[in-house]
């Protein structure tokens, strides 16, 4: 699950993790009421305008409604023209920027709509940084990755300039461990009280991230300022679902406004959801096989158009609402449910596609292929209903007929 700037900073500043002040403004009033009181608390004349979607690249974004607009805005009016008109200049941006489509590099084309602004204070930096820490897979640890090369895509760095990506393992027995932290932040060049300040965050990020199940925490940039201290002056999170039980204040930030409409209904029901790009619709059970199935719809020529997994305890209830986020999607030309029956019976998949298709109504080809427990009943279950479906032998028999029909 992911959050929004705001959110993660909100987080962060309750443990002790310095960020800039900030306030939440969803309607363009509430943008311009927030600029007095950040510049007469903080003296600092600056204020920045940041557009709040799930998705990164957007002080390099653009709006589609305007195009020489930014998803972050620094406002530098208030410097010359005091207070007065740092309001009127953010009251300018926020009308422009609420509710229009922010295109970013990992929004996609169709980018994103801007429903929220976090109207945050100016910072006088010296120098700006990255800093993460994300679980990796292949260990089963969290890892903190760090760069000189703060602001700038962590994908460019890593191909351009490896050389400037640090990283420290944290044995979760021990946590990361003072020298650890202290090599990371001497290679990242700080010095005097920024080094001090700079363990002190590492250290504290490292501790926030178990606390709170995170897959990810990334602060790009983080920034040292003229006065020596560090600071998040971005900030991402993302939280391993299985996990937010035992964090409700969490769960509680999720925007089901910037989730794909189909994975949050699929969410509602228990499923296992992914759109993706092609023609072919899946129904499956088991993740495995799910990946199975795609990758053998590529192999004879489709192109998958979600990974869907329908899990072991499927109802048939279940089955018709897999069945309607996939026949919702417009790119679907064909579907392929293909099951195999151990703890999930055959029958009752077959009874919750012929309930589903009856509700639903079915304009494109079905291909259903049936193994394991109750295989021949689930095959009759199908072949009384009436429906114009075409049986699958196997799985290449299946993914074969559906590529075929589909095109």
């Amino acid at each position: 699950m992911k959050i929004h700037e705001y959110q993660a900073k909100q987080l962060m500043a309750e443990r002790g993790i310095p960020v800039p002040r900030g306030v939440v403004a969803t309607t363009v009033d509430q943008a311009v009421a927030a600029v007095r009181p950040l510049i007469e608390e903080t003296g600092n004349k600056v204020v920045v305008v940041k557009s709040q979607i799930h998705a990164g690249g957007r002080g390099k974004g653009r709006f589609k409604e305007h195009p020489d607009l930014g998803g972050v805005n620094v406002v530098t009016d208030g410097i010359d023209g005091g207070i007065a008109a740092a309001e009127d200049k953010v009251r300018e941006l926020a009308t422009k920027m609420l509710g229009s489509t922010l295109v970013t590099i990992q929004t996609g084309e169709a980018g994103k709509t801007v429903n929220t602004l976090y109207i945050e204070q100016g910072i006088d930096i010296a120098d700006e940084l990255y800093l993460s820490v994300l679980l990796d897979r292949a260990t089963s640890r969290n890892i903190v990755m760090s760069s000189s090369e703060g602001g700038t895509e962590i994908e460019e760095v890593a191909a351009n300039t490896p050389e400037k990506i640090l990283k420290e393992e944290i044995d979760p027995a021990h946590g990361l461990l003072g020298f650890q932290a202290s090599r990371m932040a001497h290679g990242l060049g700080l010095e005097g009280d920024a080094h001090r300040n700079g363990v002190k965050f590492i250290q504290t990020l490292a501790r926030v991230a178990v606390e709170l199940d995170t897959d990810l925490v990334e602060i790009n940039p983080l920034v040292v300022t003229t006065d020596g201290k560090v600071m998040a002056l971005d900030g991402k999170m993302s939280f391993e679902a299985n996990a937010l039980y035992r964090h409700s204040d969490v769960a509680g930030m999720r925007d089901v406004s910037e989730e794909d409409p189909a994975e949050a209904t699929a969410n509602e029901h228990g499923l296992s959801f992914i759109k993706l790009d092609g023609t072919i619709g899946c129904m499956v059970n088991g993740a495995g096989l799910a990946m199975a199935t795609m990758d053998i719809i590529k192999h004879v020529g489709g192109e998958p158009a979600n990974f869907l997994d329908v899990g072991g305890g499927a109802t048939a209830e279940k089955i018709t609402e897999a069945f309607k986020i996939i026949t919702a999607d417009p790119n679907v030309k064909g579907i392929f449910v293909n099951i195999f029956g151990g703890i999930m019976k055959c029958d009752t998949i077959a009874e919750g596609v012929v309930e589903a298709v009856n509700e639903v109504g079915l304009e494109v080809p079905l291909v259903v292929r049936l193994e394991g427990t109750n295989v021949e009943l689930g095959k009759q279950i199908i072949d009384e209903s009436g429906l114009n479906v075409v049986s699958a032998q196997d799985m290449k028999d299946g993914a074969q007929k559906i590529v075929g029909l589909a095109s």
